[in-house]
């Protein structure tokens, strides 16, 4: 028999109940793919602990192996741009969603999803950063690409003890940016200041219903939270400002009105991380590699084995995690 190595399996029954459970298996259980990879380290985001618990349909397919992003070794390839013991990287392509992912000590994937691990770093850099901190480079990316530089005014960042808000936090005040931070989670303030943010503001401030226009208080917004929380970003943006959003913490909703589109020219720039073609991929991971501090990321980080991944999925969802969280195979 081939060599087993351990999994996480999600699955459902007859009655659509959903169920997890660590479990053995050999590469001939693994999808079809031309790359076979080594996963040294893997994350917990908000949308894996979505997948584990089941609290929304992340999962299309059963059983599925979840786990959106990877790094680690190739073993064997027939894909023209990888070779064995070339080090890459996955993050999205439906990876833990359609086609078995990362929760895993080996992954069979298309070729044309993964990338170079960025020169200087390591596995658990990758993965401390994971699809939270390449969507948040994504965020400042287009912020920057719609003319929000840092002398423009403050941006504020939503959800920003997450992961996404953490290393957008940290990325935004390392390039110039006055950051506000708003969280839920006032006893993290020292540690939003401790990653460059200069204000910290309650969530509550933002979350409620508001009014289709507030007072200006921000050139740009990166939002992870989505619902009230994005309504009322959009409406105290300033004159000819953006917002980045690419997260649903609060809701999928938009209870908006069009006031600061079209008496503020304010833009709303969806970022989706999960099909972003490759060009913009490799742009965002040099980014990376070059404007976030190493120093800071290693703060935001916790690392735990693979046998905890499960209850750290569970953790994620109901607000418990703090910053980034690094698996280790």
């Amino acid at each position: 028999m081939a060599d087993s190595f351990k999994a996480v399996l999600v699955d459902r029954d007859e009655d659509r109940k959903q169920s997890v459970e660590m479990v053995e298996l050999t590469e001939e259980d693994l999808m079809p793919g031309d790359v076979t990879v080594a996963v040294e380290a893997t994350t917990v985001n908000y949308k894996d602990g979505l997948a584990i618990t089941g609290k929304a349909p992340v999962v299309r397919r059963f059983p599925l192996i979840p786990g959106i992003d990877f790094a680690g070794t190739v073993l064997t390839s027939s894909h023209p741009d990888w070779k064995e013991g070339d080090k890459v990287v996955l993050n999205g392509w439906g990876v833990g969603e359609t086609h078995y992912g990362a929760y895993a000590a080996r992954a069979r994937v298309n070729g044309d999803w993964l990338v170079p691990l960025p020169e200087g770093m390591s596995v658990h850099d990758a993965m401390a950063v994971g699809t939270a901190g390449y969507t948040a480079m994504l965020c400042v990316m287009a912020l920057e690409r719609h003319g929000i530089v840092p002398d423009r005014g403050p941006v504020v960042v939503t959800g920003a003890a997450g992961g996404v808000g953490s290393v957008a936090v940290s990325i935004l005040s390392r390039l110039g940016y006055e950051v506000i931070a708003s969280t839920g989670r006032q006893e993290e303030a020292s540690y939003l200041k401790e990653l460059g943010a200069s204000e910290v503001i309650a969530r509550e401030e933002l979350s409620g219903p508001g009014k289709p226009l507030g007072k200006e208080r921000w050139a740009g917004g990166v939002d992870a939270v989505g619902s009230h929380t994005l309504a009322n970003v959009l409406s105290m943006t300033s004159y000819g400002g953006a917002v980045a959003a690419c997260g649903l913490a609060q809701g999928m909703d938009l209870p908006a009105s069009v006031a600061p589109f079209i008496l503020r020219g304010v833009s709303l720039l969806g970022i989706d991380s999960v099909m972003a073609p490759k060009e913009l991929r490799l742009e965002a991971w040099k980014r990376i590699a070059s404007d976030l501090d190493h120093g800071r990321l290693n703060k935001i980080t916790t690392v735990i084995p693979f046998s905890g991944v499960i209850d750290a999925c569970r953790d994620i969802v109901e607000g418990k995690v703090r910053g980034r969280i690094v698996v280790e195979m």
